[in-house]
């Protein structure tokens, strides 16, 4: 729509005022019989009407406020054109938006359908796989045999020292007395005892490490441990309150292993402090 500005001269005052009053007082016949002007000029009479008082309102307008006056052509049939336009678009695209709703509920609806189908043959299939491992698992041990009496007793002596190695006392300890007790004459028999003595000497339990300790050493061995062993045999004999057997044990140290490593006769000599050996 377009507006028009319209500043008049003083002149046009005059002319507008003393015209306009008597231009829109001319009345016009009531019926066409009584007119004397074509249909055309009738319109084009009422049009000239319109203007005139559309100008006498801007004159009285810009006399009162002394500012140019924005008039706004009356295009009521327009914009009412452009609104119903604008209502049908928005008509359409409510009836697309609801189409395409409709369609997403649906789809969800199939989905969520699906979705529990799917759960329960997963569930099905899970149990149905549950019930082949069970039956396939092989038959618990009986009573009484440890898992180390099944394999090579290379292989349990190597798991073993590896538990130990991880910090898994406990496994180590169960690992080892399960080797002793089932491989009792192998030739690393001496030294599983020898660490079944470590583990129980970590967790206190001294009696039970002098026993194993005193094992792994019967006989003297010539082995790298040994000497280690027969300082831990006097070390679990102090904390039983056995200070002379822990001497004694500690004086064959150097009779039995005069190479021994440095680190290992400095452990004795704190031992012979500890349990306060004669000289």
């Amino acid at each position: 729509m377009s507006r028009s500005r319209f500043v008049l001269p003083a002149l046009a005052f005059a002319v507008l005022a003393t015209a306009a009053p008597a231009s829109s007082q001319t009345p016009l016949p009531a019926t066409p019989a009584e007119d004397p002007l074509d249909a055309r000029d009738a319109r084009r009479v009422e049009r000239m009407e319109k203007v005139v008082r559309e100008l006498r309102a801007i004159v009285f307008q810009l006399r009162d406020t002394g500012k140019p006056v924005v008039v706004q052509p009356a295009d009521t049939d327009a914009r009412m054109e452009e609104l119903s336009g604008r209502l049908a678009d928005l008509e359409q695209t409510l009836r697309r938006l609801n189409g395409t709703l409709e369609t997403a509920t649906f789809e969800l609806d199939q989905a969520k359908r699906d979705n529990a189908l799917l759960k329960t043959q997963v569930q099905g299939l899970s149990e149905k796989l549950a019930a082949m491992e069970q039956a396939a698992a092989p038959p618990a041990p009986s009573a009484g045999v440890t898992p180390a009496a099944v394999g090579d007793p290379t292989e349990a002596f190597t798991r073993a020292r590896q538990l130990m190695l991880a910090g898994d006392y406990d496994g180590a300890e169960a690992a080892f007395a399960a080797f002793v007790e089932t491989y009792p004459d192998h030739q690393r028999t001496a030294e599983a005892r020898y660490w079944l003595g470590k583990t129980l000497s970590v967790r206190g339990a001294h009696a039970d490490a002098a026993t194993a300790y005193l094992a792994a050493i019967r006989g003297w061995p010539q082995a790298s441990w040994a000497p280690d062993g027969v300082v831990e045999l006097a070390r679990s004999l102090v904390q039983l309150k056995r200070a002379q057997d822990a001497c004694r044990t500690l004086a064959e140290l150097p009779k039995r292993y005069p190479k021994a490593p440095a680190n290992i006769t400095s452990r004795a000599a704190a031992t012979r402090t500890q349990a306060k050996c004669a000289a």
